[in-house]
């Protein structure tokens, strides 16, 4: 199959780049630098110098499906910056794919979508987004996951892929966060770690992308989870100990960290200060529960996980 990757420099596009050329797919990726066609031939793909500002449907070819991975995942910045990112830079793709003729179009997107700052216990894809969350990432998402439903056709299917916690090898998110905290003496949980949290290894996630090129229904949203439920001090502190990172035992109690964020915020886009303060959105996910459904992905995509979080742990040791 031709297709054509977003985001292939990072954490999930790269793997799902590697994972299909691997497979014998043909598969192009967007790349704005040399830097990134140095990566993505690494990958075994063939790089394509656009970005999600000026991409068109000659770009595309003649991919037939798409894996939209690029987006604006950064805990600060310019409020414009998620905009441009995650909602227009997904309303070109959807148009210059449609227009090139691709027949599938998935999309990337993430638990995020629903968070206000409430909790999420046994949530399945029935619970409504959250288009005006007070959390950049999350609004934007949401409304991208919008576009996606609103472009689907029998001729151009799009399917949303919702993961949550990702994490595996090649993770340049959490991984490097949590290093550099622990070194730095700053690691503090919330609540003592306690919020229970659904994950998605890499590797389930790829699986779940491969089956969505074929499975699964146009204009829907499915969540993609490994097994079982655990606090965020267990997962975390067991992803740290496989790089033999011990994470100390400092809490705050979540409505302190909330007060904290909210004025950290506006003092930072006040003075327009240097550097990054803790976001609302931190420490939200660190301390709300996250306890999701993927029943629906196992039925109509035929998905289960194809890896489980001890092995995946293990591995990750191993690496």
């Amino acid at each position: 199959m031709r297709i054509f990757v977003t985001g292939a420099s990072g954490f999930v596009g790269g793997a799902a780049a590697k994972h299909f050329a691997e497979q014998g797919h043909d598969v192009r990726a967007m790349s704005r630098s040399e830097k990134s066609d140095a990566k993505i031939r690494a990958l075994g793909a063939t790089p394509v110098r656009c970005d999600l500002e000026d991409v068109l449907a000659a770009h595309i070819g003649d991919a037939e499906a798409i894996v939209h991975c690029a987006a604006f995942v950064e805990q600060w910045g310019p409020i414009a910056a998620w905009k441009k990112f995650n909602i227009d830079g997904t309303d070109r793709m959807l148009k210059a794919s449609r227009e090139a003729g691709a027949q599938r179009f998935i999309h990337i997107s993430t638990e995020s979508v629903l968070w206000r700052g409430q909790h999420l216990r046994g949530v399945d894809e029935t619970y409504p987004r959250a288009p005006n969350s007070p959390y950049p990432y999350s609004w934007t998402k949401a409304r991208a996951e919008e576009l996606c439903e609103a472009a689907n056709a029998p001729t151009f299917q799009t399917i949303i892929l919702r993961p949550r916690f990702i994490w595996g090898p090649g993770d340049t998110t959490l991984l490097p966060v949590i290093k550099q905290m622990a070194a730095s003496g700053q690691w503090q949980w919330i609540n003592n770690g306690q919020a229970k949290t659904s994950t998605t290894h890499i590797a389930n996630l790829v699986h779940a992308i491969e089956l969505a090129l074929t499975k699964g229904n146009g204009g829907q949203a499915y969540f993609i989870l490994d097994d079982g439920v655990r606090t965020m001090k267990e997962i975390i502190s067991a992803i740290a100990a496989t790089q033999n990172v011990t994470l100390p035992d400092r809490s705050v109690p979540s409505w302190l960290a909330d007060t904290v964020a909210g004025v950290m915020e506006t003092t930072w886009r006040t003075f327009n200060l240097k550097g990054e303060p803790l976001t609302r959105f931190a420490a939200m996910i660190m301390s709300r529960d996250s306890v999701l459904i993927d029943a629906k992905a196992r039925r109509e995509m035929g998905y289960a996980p194809v890896i489980s979080v001890e092995e995946g742990l293990r591995q990750l040791k191993a690496a």
